[in-house]
């Protein structure tokens, strides 16, 4: 039988090991919901990549700076992620409108509707940063 220090240590170690495990479990199984198709046959994640896609004409490099920059607070591991998931969004807008061409209020509009309500006050603080008036975005909050 272990005894001492090292009887608490393989328990702790075993509790992390447990909670990391379950932890990354979560994060596996939550992917694996947005890769199920829908009833239309296609997942959350292929429609977003449609709108990618079918919209990459439509960005110039200033949109995509002014992206990059809405993007920034986002945590360097998970800003790709976010970063498609926006642009998917636009990418809807932008198609659903007809637009010719991307333009700020697209991508403002988008960039809100993507992010989820938790970040909203983030997400104000760094349109303010970035000069946007929000009096006309309010009702997408």
């Amino acid at each position: 039988m272990l005894v001492g220090w090292f009887s608490y240590f393989i328990l702790l170690w075993g509790i992390f090991l447990i909670i990391t495990i379950s932890i990354g479990g979560f994060f596996m199984f939550r992917k694996f919901l947005k890769r199920l198709p829908k009833a239309d046959g296609k997942s959350d994640m292929d429609w977003e990549e449609y709108y990618v896609e079918k919209t990459r004409h439509l960005w110039d490099d200033t949109h995509k700076a002014i992206l990059e920059e809405l993007v920034s607070p986002v945590p360097e591991l998970f800003r790709d992620v976010a970063r498609h998931k926006i642009a998917g969004k636009i990418g809807e807008l932008a198609l659903n409108e007809q637009a010719e061409r991307m333009n700020m209020d697209l991508i403002i509009r988008g960039y809100i509707m993507a992010t989820p309500r938790r970040d909203h006050k983030f997400l104000r603080k760094k349109l303010t940063a970035m000069n946007v008036d929000l009096s006309k975005y309010e009702h997408f909050f």
